[in-house]
């Protein structure tokens, strides 16, 4: 994870601040979300935000199978909201996810 591009660089910056025990495998695949580009017009540390959310949300937790089971967006993001949180925590990131809906 060395060299890129000045935006590549702003962004490994940013994960190692953000998430400094991330495991090598979930940090390539939030490079990759952050740097995607939908997320291309954000600065780099929302972008990385908002990757690093995703991924714990999608890859780490529950969150698909509780939407599969019919929850609502909402009520599925408050059933792992403190799985979210935990994960956060354990990566060394003093940021935490809200239980709040869209927040």
């Amino acid at each position: 994870m060395t060299g890129g591009t000045k935006r590549q660089k702003d962004m490994r910056k940013a994960l190692r601040a953000l998430l400094p025990r991330v495991p090598m495998h979930d940090a390539e695949s939030i490079l990759a979300l952050a740097l995607s580009g939908h997320l291309r017009h954000l600065p780099p540390s929302i972008a990385l935000w908002q990757a690093t959310t995703s991924h714990i949300r999608h890859e780490l937790t529950d969150y698909d199978t509780l939407l599969e089971d019919g929850y609502d967006r909402d009520a599925a993001r408050f059933f792992v909201v403190d799985e979210m949180n935990e994960v956060l925590r354990g990566w060394g990131c003093n940021k935490e996810v809200s239980g709040e809906p869209d927040a």
